[in-house]
């Protein structure tokens, strides 16, 4: 054996999970194997075991299954999957059913796969560790818990009590595992947490020779009942609406696993563990978990590595951050860093804005102390954290400094000045702006090679994505440096080389304005807010257009114009553009903020906003043409066509920033995998043949040269 060891000492089979040249236990193929002779040694050796441990020599448990090779399935692999997992299955029953008491010995992280080989000990013995999680999140890849996860769980919690583990993937510490039964002693972690745990699990072990699961055993019942029980079937009906709700039909996993579950409570253990080996085949063999495990698995680890930080450059951990500006973004941002201890200085024009800006981070905390879940001592230390001032000069000594003032390049230039000198040695500056391009702003700098952009999205303390935007002159240095300082807020950090909308502006932008076009074409306001829930964005264009401000888009707009009046260029207005400038300015409608967009926002209490009336004898034509599929496809493939761009331009130089930054940044489908995903999922030949379709119908947004062709090519990811 490769990945286990296995040995039998005084009746006490130990089994330690040790894949080399990893630092994670996984369910490769070799493991596998080597399971086939754990459990045949196991039954050799029956009449001399007392008792079995499962161990671990990483410094996690098991990590799960093994993704690179889930990401070369196809569809005709699904029987061959499900004999691999009932393989698997099998193996775990042979040393669970041996007749003999089985302990897992948790000395860290157990996910997925590793939580199902945690299940396999009829005792659970955890280091009590705020940093190791258990639980089975595949449904957060496309995928559900099919080495007897869903099975073991559902009995184990009941139908509603699993629900929340399987259904929505929630990861659980050592000491909620305790709390829900499924982890049964705790040790205090340190160096002698493994003695402890075998020594325990000994004295377990000998006091219950007998050991079995509970469903194993005479009279067993299923916590909360059956489905059949009056109380959950009368809830079952409501699950599936509930499920369909949240994943728009998109997601095939919950309703799998849903299914699964209740599937699974009418039968008999082994038929319900080929019932969950069955759905797991159709997953995993299916595009769409190929798509999410690519993206969130290893695209975020991508991410979250460094992998587009600068090498051989030292970590940089921030102290004392200054913030120009504490409105939303500014505000927002001094909670972000105030709330991972770092030193903030938030400076407006007076004491009394900087206050308010301060007033933010108290209202959060307030309502975190109110609900329990923060204490007083340690919201007092995050507000304690951040200085509101009027004055420059609290400025001094700052490693870092942002601007985070309106979009107006006479504005940045003039705080950038002001503050830049105030700067600790070594320091750098950043802009939090959205769209205006930071080599053209870094021209106020006095140091250029020091100034770099660092994109915020709003609301800061839920966003997790951080756009970095190299300007042409930026060091290497400086980009590392703002990359850890994004991973210090405990933010997803992407980096863009600059461009005018940098990446997700831009991208974002080609989404709302393309719903705003289909409005101009005369497309039913509905059917286009529609379409954009149909595709999986967050809400339709036409709703984010009122959210970020219509007055917003025509800022930009004619600050673009500006620009290219500037450098002698003709700036032509889109068919969007028109569209909102024609909102704001004949009609005055500015966005929500502003009282009256695309919508109306009526004032009476518990009141629902809705589109404006008058947006049908304004636009709508009863004679254009449309269907529900151009409509979402335009949606999609605008942004995915745009991000093609970005990565042929170089404003994008990897496939994992343009998918964690597409969707955490902009809200693109989590069920495509990200923009380029997106294409790569559908094949790029397939992909094209519709946009030229797409482009020949609706404009030259969707047309996709043969720079951008090879660029998607040449960036492909192979597994």
């Amino acid at each position: 054996m490769k990945t286990i060891r296995y040995s039998l000492d005084a009746g006490i089979a130990t089994i330690t999970f040790d894949e080399p040249d990893s630092p994670v236990n996984t369910m490769c193929l070799q493991w596998q194997e080597d399971m086939d002779a754990v459990a045949a040694r196991v039954l050799q050796d029956k009449d001399s075991i007392t008792g079995i441990l499962l161990a671990s020599a990483k410094s996690t448990f098991f990590a799960g299954a093994d993704l690179k090779a889930a990401m070369r399935l196809t569809p005709a692999d699904a029987p061959r999957i499900f004999e691999e997992i009932e393989r698997v299955k099998k193996n775990f029953r042979t040393i669970e059913t041996l007749g003999k008491p089985v302990v897992s010995l948790l000395n860290g992280t157990a996910l997925g796969g590793g939580w199902e080989v945690a299940l396999v000990g009829h005792y659970r013995i955890a280091v009590d560790d705020k940093k190791t999680q258990f639980g089975l999140p595949e449904v957060t890849l496309g995928l559900l818990s099919g080495a007897s996860g869903v099975t073991k769980m559902t009995r184990h919690l009941g139908l509603m009590g699993a629900q929340p583990y399987l259904v929505e993937g929630k990861t659980f510490s050592p000491s909620q595992a305790k709390s829900l039964g499924l982890v049964h002693e705790l040790v205090a972690s340190g160096p002698d947490a493994a003695a402890e745990m075998k020594t325990r699990a000994l004295t377990w072990i000998a006091t219950n020779p007998n050991a079995q699961h509970p469903w194993e055993a005479k009279g067993y019942k299923v916590p909360g009942g059956l489905p059949s029980s009056p109380a959950v079937a009368g809830m079952l009906p409501v699950v599936p609406a509930v499920i369909k709700k949240n994943t728009r039909g998109l997601y095939p996993a919950p309703e799998a696993i849903i299914a699964c579950m209740v599937e699974g409570l009418q039968v008999d253990l082994d038929t319900a563990l080929r019932i969950e080996s069955r759905y797991l085949a159709k997953l995993m063999s299916g595009a769409q978990a190929k798509a999410m495990i690519n993206t969130f698995f290893f695209n975020l680890n991508a991410i979250k590595s460094g992998q587009s930080r600068p090498a051989g450059v030292p970590r940089f951990k921030p102290a004392k951050v200054g913030l120009l500006g504490a409105g939303m973004m500014g505000a927002g941002i001094a909670y972000s860093q105030a709330s991972k201890g770092i030193s903030t200085v938030l400076k407006d024009v007076s004491q009394e804005k900087a206050d308010l800006g301060k007033s933010y981070s108290a209202k959060i905390t307030q309502g975190r102390v109110d609900k329990g879940r923060m204490k007083p001592e340690a919201q007092q230390a995050i507000l304690d954290l951040i200085h509101p001032t009027g004055s420059a000069a609290d400025l001094q000594g700052c490693d870092l400094i942002i601007e985070a003032v309106f979009e107006n390049r006479e504005l940045k230039a003039r705080v950038t000045q002001e503050a830049e000198p105030l700067l600790a040695p070594g320091g750098f500056f950043a802009s939090n702006t959205s769209t205006l391009p930071i080599t053209g702003l870094a021209t106020a700098s006095a140091k250029p090679e020091k100034f770099i952009g660092i994109h915020f999205f709003s609301p800061v303390d839920k966003m997790k994505l951080v756009e970095i935007i190299k300007g042409q002159q930026t060091d290497d240095e400086t980009v590392a440096r703002a990359y850890d300082y994004v991973q210090a807020l405990g933010k997803f950090p992407i980096v863009v080389n600059d461009s005018r909308g940098f990446f997700t502006s831009r991208v974002f932008g080609t989404f709302v304005m393309e719903g705003a076009a289909m409005l101009g074409e005369g497309i039913p306001a509905a059917a286009i807010e529609n379409a954009g829930i149909q595709c999986g964005m967050p809400v339709g264009p036409l709703a984010v257009l009122d959210e970020t401000a219509l007055t917003l888009s025509l800022h930009v707009m004619e600050q673009t114009r500006k620009d290219f009046e500037a450098e002698g260029k003709t700036y032509t207005a889109t068919p969007g553009e028109l569209v909102v400038e024609t909102m704001v300015k004949q009609h005055n409608r500015p966005g929500r903020a502003g009282g009256a967009g695309f919508y109306e926002y009526p004032t009476e209490k518990g009141a629902k906003k809705f589109l404006w009336p008058e947006l049908k004898p304004l636009f709508e034509k009863a004679d254009a043409p449309w269907t529900i599929t151009d409509l979402k496809d335009r949606l999609l493939y605008r942004q995915a066509v745009e991000t093609a761009r970005c990565l042929a331009e170089g404003v994008l130089t990897s496939v994992h920033d343009a998918n964690i930054g597409s969707i955490f940044g902009i809200g693109f489908p989590a069920w495509t995998g990200g923009a380029l995903q997106f294409i790569y999922g559908m094949g790029i030949e397939v992909f094209e043949a519709r946009a030229a379709a797409l482009a020949t119908q609706f404009g030259g947004g969707f047309a996709i040269s043969d720079d951008v062709k090879l660029a998607v090519r040449r960036f492909q990811p192979v597994y």
